[in-house]
């Protein structure tokens, strides 16, 4: 069975095919918090059935858990990826992020299953080496025996949003890490790059001009965060807002850009929006108004945010593995196609 999987700075998202036309997702949170060892902790771990390793005297929560658990005991969780790729500061990244995506994905049912995984593009603000990020978990992917595709994280979006539109527009995720950005025509990436900014810049720059914790930015942000309010000046929204805006003016001058270097057809391009950062209230309102007030190089028809719902929850953030659904689908099509004979012609 064809399966997408979106490997995200702060969500690991597995998507399948689900009875009739629905799509059913597995997530686990990208993160992990170091415990104490001891027996009472590990019965009480089993029996709730979460995920951790034990080495040694340390016990390893990962998941959703971690940041449960990081509440209750007033720990820092730590992070296996950072800026939209494994962290190189963090020794337990690839441990982590592999039982993580086993978690989510499972071993085959068949050997070879297709499965597409989203992957960020080259960024043009920064020299991270994505290559080696892609490659790495492509090849955690292909232990479970699945027959893996790398695709860049705004084309998924495009596959995941613009079919009605002939998978002619623009693909944005808006992501923890990265930002991701395809321009696609007919299927067919005309622009694609990512810039090495997104969620926990914005947290990162509040943080440090507020002098408030991060893991405090993140919670208002997340939980207490609209725009279009009047905050008042010093405020710590009020410093949200301001690096939303900041963010979402780089963007969309970084696609400006990246397009006049380009030779985009004449053609309608919607642009569709993801990602976890495109959460906040308000934002595709501000996105619109800031888009259409850049004079980009094509004919921007609409902007959409993408909103899939699991368990009667929508959240933008399952696009990704949606697109990276589709593609396997495509594939898996494809190939059956061809192996299937041609009916013989009759005289």
């Amino acid at each position: 069975m064809a399966k997408g999987l979106d490997v995200g700075t702060m969500n690991i998202i597995c998507s399948e095919k689900g009875k009739g036309q629905s799509i059913s997702f597995a997530q686990q949170r990208n993160a992990f918090l170091k415990m104490e060892a001891g027996d009472l902790a590990q019965n009480m771990l089993d029996t709730s059935k979460i995920l951790y390793t034990h080495q040694n005297n340390t016990i390893n929560v990962l998941g959703e858990d971690a940041f449960k658990f990081a509440n209750v005991f007033n720990k820092p969780i730590r992070r296996p990826m950072k800026q939209g790729i494994i962290s190189p500061d963090e020794k337990e990244s690839i441990p982590m992020i592999k039982l993580i995506i086993e978690r989510v994905l499972d071993k085959t049912e068949n050997e070879g299953e297709i499965l597409s995984i989203s992957v960020p593009a080259s960024p043009v603000d920064s020299n991270i080496n994505v290559l080696y990020h892609s490659k790495t978990v492509e090849a955690l992917a292909k232990r479970l025996g699945y027959n893996t595709n790398l695709i860049d994280e705004g084309l998924a979006v495009v596959y995941s949003e613009l079919g009605d539109h002939n998978f002619t527009g623009v693909g944005i995720s808006v992501g923890a890490g990265m930002t991701n950005i395809t321009v696609a025509y007919l299927a067919t990436p005309i622009v694609s790059f990512s810039i090495a900014r997104g969620g926990d810049w914005i947290d990162e720059q509040v943080a440090s001009a507020t002098g408030v914790s991060i893991e405090r930015v993140t919670a208002i942000k997340e939980n207490d965060f609209t725009f279009n309010s009047d905050y008042e000046i010093g405020s710590i929204q009020g410093a949200i807002a301001l690096y939303y805006d900041a963010l979402v003016t780089y963007i969309i001058s970084n696609l400006k850009r990246k397009l006049e270097e380009a030779a985009p057809p004449d053609a309608e391009f919607p642009v569709a929006i993801a990602g976890g950062s495109s959460r906040a209230k308000g934002f595709m309102e501000m996105f619109e108004k800031r888009i259409s007030e850049a004079n980009l190089s094509i004919n921007i028809s609409n902007v959409k945010k993408s909103q899939y719902s699991t368990s009667g929850t929508k959240d933008p953030i399952y696009a990704i593995a949606r697109g990276c659904l589709i593609a396997s689908i495509t594939r898996e099509d494809a190939e059956k196609a061809e192996e299937s004979p041609e009916p013989e012609k009759k005289e």
